[in-house]
């Protein structure tokens, strides 16, 4: 089914999204690699806060590449999801409601997606292209000496995005796996 939804993300607007929905992403998401991501791990468990709201939003695992002139932001394409495993628990329970990536995923942000109602998304990969024609807007506002890594505020309009594990803990990889075994 496809859906167009709003970020950052509600309760019920989760809960209707299941695993092989297509999905458009249209308003604020933020940006987080793994530098970042680590970053933002220990900050936590150091009891400090974080430099972007987790509450409700989404994070988009992606280092663009530089903007070209007249575009908020360059090759906006995905990077792979299980690097980021370690941390996103965490996060999620301090509130972050989704992930933008590619790739699998730990049995534990499984667990933490279902314990958090919460969503993972896949992009596709090698498409950084078309996608960065989704963001409309891009600005660093945390950990600028990473560089791409650094975390950055997007306003996107209809980011395209496949729903791989959802609120339920439906994990479209293993279910579609187990129905062509069947077949």
């Amino acid at each position: 089914m496809d859906r167009h939804i709003k970020a950052p993300l509600n309760d019920d607007e989760v809960k209707m999204l299941k695993a092989g929905d297509y999905v458009y992403i249209s308003g604020t998401i933020y940006t987080a690699r793994d530098a970042a991501h680590k970053r933002m791990y220990e900050a936590l468990q150091n009891g400090q806060e974080v430099p972007m709201p987790l509450k409700n939003n989404i994070v988009y695992y992606m280092g663009p590449s530089p903007a070209r002139e007249g575009r908020p932001i360059g090759s906006a394409g995905p990077t792979t999801s299980s690097r980021m495993d370690k941390y996103a628990p965490l996060l999620m329970d301090q509130g972050l409601k989704g992930m933008i990536g590619k790739g699998k995923r730990s049995a534990e942000v499984r667990e933490a997606i279902v314990r958090n109602g919460a969503v993972y998304f896949a992009a596709v990969g090698g498409a950084g292209a078309l996608l960065s024609k989704a963001v409309k807007k891009a600005e660093v506002i945390a950990y600028d000496d990473l560089g791409t890594e650094a975390i950055r505020k997007l306003e996107v309009e209809n980011l395209p995005a496949i729903v791989v594990i959802d609120s339920e803990g439906s994990y479209l990889y293993e279910d579609v796996a187990k129905k062509y075994r069947k077949i």
